[in-house]
């Protein structure tokens, strides 16, 4: 069993930065694909970015292509989501995510086999 554990969430303004981390319980997390999904009230979960293993690999959704940036620290068991430039469209609930079956990230929630709590990301205008 792994847990995750995200923090950095809060209350920016419009074109802000922040800078989530999640941190996993123990040291297999390295080996895990790690993917960040938010939900928005009233909206289903979405795929934000994702991550494989080594950290070579790297995926998006469209929306935050350019302003957000997926890392990995395995020594630290830790994954990283830089958020610039943020928007009133990001505010979510922001949630990390360990795939144990795969090296590559997935888009979808249900590849992922472990989940944070969430944290909550709220951008005014």
């Amino acid at each position: 069993q792994v847990q995750l554990v995200e923090s950095g969430g809060g209350l920016v303004q419009d074109g802000g930065s922040l800078r989530l981390s999640c941190a996993a319980s123990r040291r297999t997390g390295s080996m895990y694909a790690m993917g960040w999904f938010r939900q928005a009230p009233g909206k289903e979960r979405e795929f934000v970015a994702g991550i494989s293993w080594s950290g070579g690999t790297t995926d998006y959704t469209d929306s935050v292509k350019g302003r957000f940036t997926i890392s990995r620290d395995n020594a630290k068991n830790t994954v990283y989501l830089q958020m610039n430039d943020l928007k009133p469209e990001d505010t979510a609930v922001y949630y990390c995510a360990a795939d144990r079956h795969s090296a590559a990230s997935s888009r979808r929630a249900n590849d992922y086999d472990y989940w944070g709590q969430g944290t909550q990301v709220t951008v005014s205008s």
